[in-house]
């Protein structure tokens, strides 16, 4: 990786309905514009996420999303009105961040959750965008959900159980009907009924990666508010497919026409199956899907070769 540099710029934007979007600019204020759109929903980013990029060529952007991270106001406040979050103000965030920075085309590099806003933003404006490079690669489509927090209880049954039993409802409740109540007790008012909807949540996030076999727990460790807002955001998404028609991201790739495209993903990614990237990538014009055969949602040195060698190649374009 490169050396980490600090920030030459930094800020929160107004957004709208009260919300203020934290925002930073590293590398070459003259350099290729780059924006890096992190994971979740929730996540917030990450010191050193920008360190696949040369500080002398690229000018290098990240932002917390809505409700997370350094943004304002946090989610993980149950008095926050969620009704305001959702992709399509997500999408309008990042338009506003463009402008307000004076770029004219950026490089999108999305990540897990962040490759569905990438590819909604990009189909919305293909003509910001110069190119997009997704890891671990996720449309948001309904089977896609179903198969994360339903379908994976046949490879960890006991898990599954404990997660179900955290809705509060029966095991055979529908997907987005135990999504909704996650959502609902991650929000609720007493601090002690969040937090532990909040650690059930993360412990079936960390139960589907264990199966790659690296040993990490991403999820697992993180300040509670912080956990609080990641699974607050992801319950509130996915329990409403993103707010995304079926199929809408695949059915609409034809507009990336033009823009390259590279699709990074992990042979033994258990949280977002290969097959699905697999239809994304066959309905996107021109896009180049590498599939690195050790890695998993979470990656390895493999997958961070791909990131690296292919952020190199588009550097000078």
């Amino acid at each position: 990786m490169y050396p980490a540099t600090k920030p030459y710029d930094q800020g929160l934007l107004d957004v709208g309905d009260g919300n203020h979007m934290y925002w930073e600019t590293c590398g070459n204020p003259a350099g290729k514009p780059a924006v890096i759109v992190h994971g979740g929903p929730g996540s917030g980013c990450r010191p050193g996420q920008g360190r696949a990029y040369d500080p002398g060529r690229y000018r290098v952007v990240l932002f917390d999303q809505r409700g997370c991270g350094r943004s304002t106001p946090h989610a993980s406040d149950p008095a926050v009105d969620m009704s305001v979050n959702t992709t399509a103000h997500l999408i309008a965030d990042m338009e506003l961040l463009r402008v307000h920075l004076g770029i004219d085309r950026w490089l999108l590099n999305g990540i897990s959750w962040g490759t569905t806003l990438s590819l909604a933003y990009a189909e919305q404006y293909p003509d910001r965008v110069s190119e997009i490079v997704l890891d671990s690669v996720s449309t948001a489509r309904r089977g896609e959900i179903d198969w994360l927090y339903r379908g994976a209880r046949l490879f960890f049954p006991d898990q599954w159980d404990s997660f179900a039993a955290g809705s509060g409802l029966p095991a055979d409740t529908p997907c987005p009907d135990m999504l909704a109540a996650y959502a609902s007790l991650t929000g609720h008012p007493d601090v002690a009924v969040r937090e532990r909807a909040s650690l059930d949540w993360c412990a079936w996030e960390d139960a589907v990666l264990s199966f790659e076999g690296f040993g990490t727990t991403p999820y697992d460790g993180r300040p509670s508010a912080a956990m609080q807002a990641l699974a607050r955001l992801c319950a509130h998404y996915y329990a409403n497919a993103a707010w995304l028609a079926e199929d809408q991201l695949v059915r609409e790739a034809g507009r990336l026409a033009g823009i390259p495209g590279v699709l990074i993903h992990g042979h033994r990614d258990m949280s977002c199956p290969l097959a699905y990237v697999r239809e994304l990538a066959r309905a996107w014009p021109g896009a180049e899907l590498r599939v690195i055969q050790d890695a998993g949602h979470v990656g390895s040195d493999a997958s961070m070769d791909a990131l690296f060698a292919t952020i190199d190649r588009f550097a000078a374009s």
